[in-house]
C-alpha cells in the first residue's frame, strides 16, 4: 500500500470506522453508519465526503428505496475497508480505538515496522509537522504501541521508534513495508 494514500485516508477521523462497518456488513445507509460509529454528524459527514473524494466510497445509483444502501464500496474500497476491518478490530480496548482515530496514528505504526529514527519517521510522512509527530509518537509509546529505544553507540544518542504489541498488529493489517 502507497503510504500516501494511507495518510490521505487515515486524515479524517471516522474513515476507517466507516470503511471497517461496511466491510462488516452495516448497511450503507447514513443513519445505520452513524448509529454503528457513534460519532458527531459533522465528523461523520466530513469522512463520509472524503471516503467519496478518494473514490472508496460512492453514492448508490439505484438508491431511492428505503432499504437500499445509500452508500457502497468501490472496488478500491472494498480492499480498503477489509484492511481497515483488521486493523480497528487488532485494537480491544474501547479507550484505545479513540487514538486509531488520529490522523497520524496508522501511518506511524505503518513506517515503523523496522526501527526507526524521528527523521527518517518525518521523512516517510512527509507533510506531518515536528510537533504533530512528536506528540504522536508519544502517544503511541505511552499506548505500548510502539517502543522507544536510544542508540547509545553514536554521539549525540538518539532514539529509535519500533512497533510494538497491538501496533504489530496493526503494522501486519497495513501490509506497508516501507523499505
Amino acid at each position: 500500500m502507497d503510504i500516501k494514500f494511507l495518510v490521505n485516508v487515515t486524515s479524517r477521523a471516522w474513515s476507517l470506522k466507516i470503511l471497517a462497518l461496511l466491510h462488516q456488513g452495516v448497511p450503507g445507509r447514513q443513519a445505520p453508519l452513524l448509529s454503528a460509529a457513534q460519532a458527531s454528524r459533522t465528523a461523520f459527514a466530513a469522512s463520509l465526503s472524503h471516503l467519496i473524494e478518494l473514490g472508496l466510497l460512492e453514492r448508490n445509483p439505484g438508491y431511492g428505496h428505503p432499504l437500499r444502501p445509500e452508500y457502497r464500496l468501490t472496488s478500491v474500497g472494498v480492499k480498503m475497508a477489509e484492511i481497515a476491518a483488521e486493523i480497528v478490530s487488532a485494537v480491544d480496548d474501547p479507550a484505545a480505538t479513540a487514538i486509531l482515530r488520529k490522523s497520524w496514528t496508522v501511518p506511524i505504526l505503518a513506517v515503523t515496522e523496522k526501527p526507526r529514527h524521528f527523521v527518517e519517521i518525518k521523512s516517510e510522512l512527509l507533510p506531518v509537522t515536528d510537533r504533530a509527530l512528536s506528540q504522536s509518537l508519544g502517544l503511541l509509546h505511552q499506548q505500548n504501541w510502539l517502543t522507544r529505544d536510544v542508540d547509545t553507540s553514536n554521539w549525540p544518542p538518539r532514539p529509535f521508534y519500533q512497533v510494538a504489541n497491538a501496533g504489530i498488529d496493526i503494522c501486519r493489517a497495513i501490509g506497508f513495508s516501507g523499505v
